[in-house]
Formats: C-alpha cells, sequence, structure tokens
C-alpha cells in the first residue's frame, strides 16, 4: 500500500511540473525567429518582423562575406617606405665634433695640440650649426657621412689640413616613444632610418605574453594605426619603418562576443585572435549543452549600422540580422568556418524540442530516487 502511494506521488509531481511547463535556458528557434513588432501599413496594422534572417550556406556566404566589415573601419595600417639605412639629422639633435689639424701653429688648438673637441653642438630650430670659422652652417636633412664631410669642405678653406670627426645623438625628433603595454615603456633613439617596429618593441621589453591578442598602435601626427602583434610577427612586409615622433603603445584585445542559450558558457568572450569564426566562437564558448541545445539552430544576432543597410544585395536589407547555423550538416559546419564573428556580436543557441523532455525524465528519477 505504501509503495503504491509513492508511485501515486511520483506521478501527480510529474504530471503537475508538466502542466506548469519545465523551465528552459532558452527559446526554441521557431520562438526567436517568431518575434515581431506591431507596424502601421497601407493596408492597416501588420505584424512585421523587424530583423531579417539569412542562413549561412555555401550559397549565401560570397554575399554575406561582402556586407560591411564593422573590423574594418577602426584602424588601417601604415604603408611602409623603405629608407636609406642612415640617420637623418633634424633639429634638436646633439653633435659632437672633432677636429685634427696637422699644422704647427692650428688656428683651433693651442701649441703642441693638434685635436680640438667641440662638444654637444645642439642643432637649432632652423637646422644649424655654429662652427669656428665657418659661422652658422645648416645641417638639418643631411646624413652623418655628408654632414662631416660638409664641415671639412669648409674648415680647410681656412684650416687646409683639418680632418673632422663627427657623431650624432638622436634628439626628441629623432625618438620614438613607446608608451605602454610593453616590458620597458620610454623613448627610444632611432640611431637608423630603418629600426622597424618589432625591432623597437624589442629594445622595449616586448609584449608581455599574458596580453590577450596584443594591438600594436602607432600615433603619428594626428592619426593612429593600427594592427594585430600577430599579424605583425606572422608578415615581414607589414613591420612597418619607425620615423622620429612616432608614439607605439600595445593594448589588449577590447573586441568581444557574446554567448547566451544552450552554449556551453553564458558570458562576455574576447577576441583571442584576430580573425574569430563562428566555429571559432562555438570552441571558445565550449560548444553547445549536449543535453539541451539545438545544433540545427545555432544563431549569431548582428546589428548594423543604419548606413550599412542595402536593397541591392550588397548590405544588409535591415539593421538588425540573424544568421542561422546547422551544425548537424558537412556544409554548415564548413560555413560556420568561414562566417566572421564581429564585434558584439551574440551567439546564441536554441532549445533543442527534446531539451523539456530530458528535464522531465530527469526529474522523474529525482523523484523516484527520493521516494525510494
Amino acid at each position: 500500500m505504501l509503495q503504491t502511494s509513492r508511485y501515486v506521488l511520483t506521478a501527480l509531481l510529474c504530471f503537475s511540473l508538466a502542466g506548469c511547463g519545465i523551465p528552459r535556458g532558452a527559446g526554441f528557434q521557431s520562438e526567436v525567429l517568431a518575434a515581431s513588432s506591431v507596424q502601421q501599413t497601407e493596408t492597416g496594422v501588420e505584424q512585421v518582423r523587424d530583423f531579417a534572417v539569412f542562413d549561412v550556406t555555401r550559397e549565401t556566404l560570397p554575399t554575406l562575406q561582402s556586407w560591411p566589415d564593422k573590423d574594418a573601419r577602426r584602424y588601417r595600417w601604415v604603408p611602409d617606405n623603405q629608407s636609406a639605412t642612415s640617420l637623418i639629422i633634424a633639429p634638436g639633435d646633439k653633435m659632437q665634433l672633432t677636429v685634427w689639424d696637422a699644422s704647427e701653429n692650428s688656428l683651433l688648438s693651442g701649441t703642441g695640440q693638434r685635436v680640438t673637441p667641440l662638444q654637444d653642438i645642439e642643432v637649432s630650430s632652423s637646422g644649424q650649426i655654429f662652427v669656428p670659422y665657418i659661422g652658422e652652417l645648416k645641417v638639418s636633412g643631411m646624413s652623418p657621412t655628408t654632414a662631416r664631410a660638409r664641415i671639412e669642405e669648409q674648415l680647410t678653406q681656412t684650416i687646409p689640413s683639418a680632418q673632422v670627426q663627427l657623431i650624432v645623438t638622436p634628439g626628441r625628433t629623432n625618438t620614438a616613444n613607446v608608451v605602454s603595454g610593453v616590458g620597458a615603456p620610454g623613448i627610444y633613439p632611432l640611431e637608423y632610418r630603418n629600426t622597424r617596429l618589432l625591432d623597437l618593441l624589442s629594445l622595449a621589453g616586448g609584449v608581455p605574453p599574458d596580453t590577450i591578442n596584443p594591438q600594436v598602435r602607432l600615433a603619428r601626427g594626428n592619426t593612429v594605426y593600427g594592427i594585430a602583434y600577430e599579424r605583425l610577427l606572422e608578415d615581414p612586409r607589414l613591420d612597418t619603418t619607425i620615423r622620429g615622433g612616432d608614439r607605439v603603445y600595445v593594448e589588449q584585445e577590447d573586441r568581444s562576443f557574446l554567448s547566451l542559450g544552450a552554449t556551453g558558457t553564458q558570458a562576455i568572450h574576447p577576441f583571442p585572435k584576430d580573425h574569430v569564426t563562428a566555429l571559432d566562437a562555438l570552441a571558445i564558448v565550449g560548444g553547445v549543452n549536449p543535453g539541451r541545445a539545438n545544433p540545427q539552430g545555432i544563431l549569431v544576432l548582428r546589428e548594423y549600422d543604419v548606413s550599412d543597410v542595402r536593397t541591392d544585395g550588397a548590405g544588409p536589407p535591415q539593421e538588425r540580422v540573424v544568421f542561422t547555423l546547422d551544425l548537424t550538416s558537412a556544409d554548415g559546419l564548413f560555413s560556420a568556418a568561414q562566417f566572421a564573428i564581429q564585434p558584439n556580436d551574440l551567439v546564441y543557441g536554441t532549445e533543442s524540442a527534446l531539451g523539456p523532455a530530458f528535464t522531465l525524465v530527469n526529474v522523474f528519477r529525482t523523484i523516484t530516487t527520493i521516494s525510494n
């Protein structure tokens, strides 16, 4: 009798749960895509869906990939122009001149002296330096070799046996400032015109290994350029030449996407690399919940700018777009591996139709265990 009562109680509890509805962590695909709003049309009031829906397949990928990319608007990269491998003298540089004179009675040095040092001569804002017996001489824009030859040429008109040695210490206009995001931020002199960005970062202590998808920013004048550190390492052609006055900083990736519903995790995920596909995103979030998710109903929700909306197929037909992925077919998997995730996308796992049934079975097992 007691055993019968337990079974009756268990059945009543299960029917009560079934009648109240089983709690779900996500909506069914049909529920999500059925959302609509009321709009006034020429024929009256209608329920109109305020978003567009596109399946991600082999056929649709070329069109979808041609639509505006929000990442492309953020930063462009500076083109590299290979320069000569020598320093160019600029205002603010310091120069050390050493003049040798073989004559007995030198005009520059005392009796018996053959060497005259001229220390810390700063290049003026007009690009000139003062040299005894020459006067003001313009040296900015010259390489150290050219400037030395010019000074010696002018001196020999007064001191025929003069020979000149020249050492240039770069001033602020021939330095680059590595601001942050490296091991040793600071101002670094550019001793050669072909100092590369990666060389500069290495001098500054390199990028910390725990930085998530580090992004390199190069401020030149009033323009800020940007590139992923990963791309710099992969493509030597992108390793641009640094110019005097450049400011460089490295920052952690600020792009992210959101995962919700029947996915492995519900969280905000920073981009771990420069290019993230839908398949990458699913791996990042831990896949989908095997007991709840509908693998044919993985959705990517994206909101475009109003200026991106087009009617000719060159852009989305509406601001809000839902992309559907089918992970049960080879075409769906290949397409997901090529479909790029953009910043602020929502990756949503819809609920499987069998999810509530599995939940009810688990509840039944739990209650049965308790009653036993």
